[in-house]
């Protein structure tokens, strides 16, 4: 049965849509068979994965509003293991669309409920909201990834995540668990990045990953691309580090047995 995670901060720009796409395809380089699911209406996931927004039929918005199948909307990518449903600028106006259904809050857990059983892990891209959709992603998600920039303002908002993945927790979804705060677009020529990252660690202490996602012009480039950083240049510092976060996330849950010497890629 999957491991549904979701990747969540209601601050843009800290590197949620990469880790999404970066993180679900290191899974599937490690074969396990992953799905990566955009419920961000920008659709940047999707276009990040190799898809024309224009030839999308269906999305995650047809399977929330009108009923379709989950299993009629999942797209194959160009990676074996990796699959994905995609998003669309529609996404905007299913909170409105959704204001009026019962438990409008766990509609995407029973969209994805069907696919648990066809997957290792399915990874969903969360907007930079705290609205309705997010909320949907959290009921729907085992566990959330917080990627956090390493810049002065890291901390803020994130408070406000965290106080919303508790009412979650107590009210909608008992079993959602932090996966880890995941330190981003960090430049360890910059003291101000090492003194946030120290900052995190002594705050948050085990809740933040030991990877850390290296600011990486090969990482800012692959989506240009429409490739995952792994396709796109596998022996690039954003590479090895999701692949790091991907093999840490697999220790921490014991879903692998990976030997002592090759937890960590130098």
């Amino acid at each position: 049965m999957a491991r549904i995670i979701g990747i969540a901060n209601q601050k843009g720009g800290v590197g949620k849509t990469t880790t999404a796409i970066n993180l679900a395809a290191s899974f599937a380089v490690l074969e396990y068979k992953t799905l990566l699911v955009d419920a961000d209406p920008q659709a940047n996931s999707t276009t990040g994965v190799g898809f024309d927004l224009h030839n999308v039929t269906k999305s995650l918005y047809d399977c929330m509003v009108n009923e379709a199948g989950a299993k009629d909307v999942v797209l194959k990518t160009d990676i074996p293991c990796l699959d994905l449903i995609p998003s669309h600028i529609d996404l905007v106006g299913a909170e409105i669309e959704m204001i009026n259904y019962p438990n409008r809050e766990s509609v995407m857990k029973n969209v994805l409920e069907p696919l648990r059983d066809e997957y290792d892990f399915i990874v969903i891209d969360c907007s930079p909201s705290l609205g309705l959709i997010t909320v949907n992603a959290l009921v729907a998600a085992d566990s959330v990834v917080v990627p956090v920039q390493t810049e002065f303002f890291a901390l803020e908002g994130l408070g406000k995540l965290l106080n919303t993945v508790k009412i979650v927790q107590s009210r909608l979804n008992t079993d959602l668990k932090i996966e880890g705060i995941l330190m981003t677009m960090y430049d360890g020529r910059l003291r101000l990045c090492n003194q946030v990252v120290s900052e995190v660690r002594r705050h948050f202490e085990e809740m933040v990953f030991e990877s850390i996602i290296h600011r990486n012009t090969r990482l800012s480039e692959a989506p240009s691309f429409g490739k995952p950083v792994i396709l796109y240049d596998s022996d690039s510092k954003g590479s090895i580090n999701y692949l790091n976060l991907a093999k840490e996330i697999l220790q921490k849950n014991n879903l692998t047995k990976i030997k002592q010497e090759d937890r960590v890629i130098n």
